[in-house]
């Protein structure tokens, strides 16, 4: 009785960790995509700890400057990556917001700039 009842915790616990087992996305990804201001190219420098998500988004909107925003509010939960930028776009104080779904080296993301739309576009890890 005591090693069936050890058995199925032992199975339990190893079925939590498959479940908790977060992707790590670490390092640099980048991509480009068409957007209502233009063409937009993103470097995004991600660390993960965890579950957490933190970095940098280093973005530049067609012929602007280049600018570099904190990763916020970041999460990963096993291929699902969640995240905000907050970006300051020609004085306006924008809230991006990220979801992506991870597959091998590329992310698939959805973003919403300050809930009025936004764009669908694939990242790839940079080699």
């Amino acid at each position: 009785m005591f090693l069936r009842r050890l058995f199925i915790l032992a199975t339990l616990v190893a079925a939590g960790l498959v479940c908790v087992h977060a992707a790590d996305i670490t390092g640099k990804w980048t991509t480009q995509f068409d957007s209502q201001v233009g063409i937009q190219k993103y470097t995004f420098e991600f660390k993960v700890d965890g579950t957490a998500l933190t970095g940098k988004a280093i973005s530049k909107i067609g012929d602007g400057e280049t600018q570099t925003t904190a990763i916020t509010e970041g999460k990963i939960k096993g291929d699902e990556v969640t995240f905000v930028e907050n970006l300051d776009y020609q004085g306006m104080q924008l809230r991006i917001v990220y979801k992506g779904k991870i597959s091998g080296d590329e992310i698939k993301f959805d973003r919403t700039v300050a809930d009025a739309g936004g764009e669908s576009f694939v990242a790839k890890r940079a080699k």
